[in-house]
């Protein structure tokens, strides 16, 4: 075959791949029918169904009216309301310890007993020397009385007589300073009997019996939680109104434990502001004083601190939920009386215990407000009204049907090739 015959047969065959091509990727239906079918598609698969989607089912609620108090929260730590460390006073061997670890005692009760026999037997010897002592004031007073007398002072020099009157002098101070000895002395030996200087709770003891102690060797720890204190610190910007309530005397403390799950008692007042805020952390320290007649507060215990500052009258309350946050602030979504929805711009104030809070601007008591599906709504939308914990209706029949119906209508133009 000649070369001209060959690259005629190669160019047909190239035209030939060219209209197969063309034809596999046109396909049979004419593009103005594709066009329209796509078209009837969208429109009935997508507006089509928006157009006749019915109503957003949501939780509706009523936004209330109720007085609102207005707390300030902090961690505090439980502080006994004193600490003592009781050490003995004298030292000696360690005869009992009266008390029982953890037991409650009350002031005066004897927690101790230290060995008094050494001690005793001084408070003997300043005795024993006071009597010395005063047999011989006895005698120098009848010598200078009868000295001194009027029938024997002419037989008497007076120098004697000095000496006599000085001698009674003396003897008097001996006897005085006996009596200081034997006051000391028994005051050393009142100290043997180590009694609690305040009412509280006896920790672990430090030293057991029949050891020797000595003056200032700690025997327990009491620790006074009738009443106790709790020390919190609050923000600087709180100082005003906690300072107000202090003197309204309108303050009411309570402690709950860290978890806030429960109130471990209530009832506490504010006891004290301090004197300065901390230029390091911007908070003022404040301590409460609770009775704790329940033993509910232990010293070094972490509480919440929830204090009660004053009281909104008529405060407008929703569900925190219900709130939503967007470009130009809060705002909530509101039903109105034909079931539509309208989005209203709020502003919150104060929270209303874990699931509730106080709304300042925007809102008036009795409005319905949607509190839960709100993201799938949009202003205008139509929705069915829901209480909380209700789940909508389960579809009917002929509402499947009418679906069924759309869902085919959207299909038309598009069925299979």
């Amino acid at each position: 075959m000649s070369r001209f015959w060959k690259i005629v047969l190669l160019v047909a065959a190239v035209l030939v791949v060219a209209v197969v091509g063309m034809h596999m990727l046109g396909g049979d239906k004419p593009k103005g029918d594709a066009a329209a079918t796509s078209a009837g598609a969208d429109k009935g698969g997508k507006d089509g169904r928006d157009r006749d989607a019915g109503p957003v089912p949501v939780t509706v609620v009523q936004a209330l009216r109720q007085d609102v108090p207005v707390y300030a929260s902090a961690l505090g730590t439980v502080a006994a309301m004193n600490t003592v460390t009781v050490s003995p006073q004298v030292g000696g061997q360690l005869i009992s310890l009266n008390f029982k670890e953890g037991q409650e005692v009350k002031k005066g009760d004897l927690l101790a007993q230290i060995d008094p026999r050494t001690l005793q037997a001084s408070y003997d010897e300043a005795a024993a020397a006071k009597r010395q002592n005063q047999a011989q004031l006895a005698t120098a007073r009848s010598n200078y009385q009868r000295s001194n007398s009027p029938e024997y002072r002419q037989y008497v020099a007076r120098t004697d007589l000095d000496t006599q009157r000085n001698q009674v002098a003396q003897f008097e101070s001996a006897v005085a300073a006996n009596e200081a000895s034997m006051r000391a002395a028994q005051v050393q030996l009142q100290y043997t009997r180590v009694t609690a200087p305040i009412s509280g709770i006896a920790g672990i003891r430090a030293v057991d019996a029949g050891n020797i102690v000595s003056a200032g060797t700690a025997l327990v720890t009491l620790t006074q939680i009738h009443p106790i204190h709790v020390v919190f610190n609050l923000p600087e910007r709180q100082l005003p109104a906690v300072r107000q309530a202090q003197a309204a005397g309108v303050v009411d403390i309570a402690a709950l434990d860290r978890n806030d799950a429960h109130v471990l008692t209530d009832g506490g007042t504010l006891d004290v502001v301090d004197n300065q805020i901390s230029s390091d952390s911007g908070t003022f320290r404040a301590r409460a004083l609770f009775d704790n007649e329940d033993n509910s507060l232990w010293p070094g215990q972490f509480v919440n601190v929830r204090m009660q500052l004053r009281t909104i009258a008529g405060g407008v309350v929703i569900p925190t939920q219900a709130v939503m946050r967007g470009p130009d602030g809060e705002y909530v979504y509101i039903v109105k009386p034909d079931s539509t929805v309208a989005m209203q711009t709020v502003k919150s104030g104060v929270e209303v215990g874990d699931s509730q809070v106080q709304i300042t601007d925007g809102l008036k008591g009795g409005e319905r407000v949607v509190s839960e599906g709100q993201f799938r709504l949009k202003p205008g939308a139509k929705v069915t009204a829901l209480k909380p914990g209700e789940t909508p209706a389960a579809p009917t029949e002929a509402e499947l049907k009418a679906a069924q119906q759309q869902g085919g209508g959207g299909r038309r133009g598009g069925g299979p090739r």
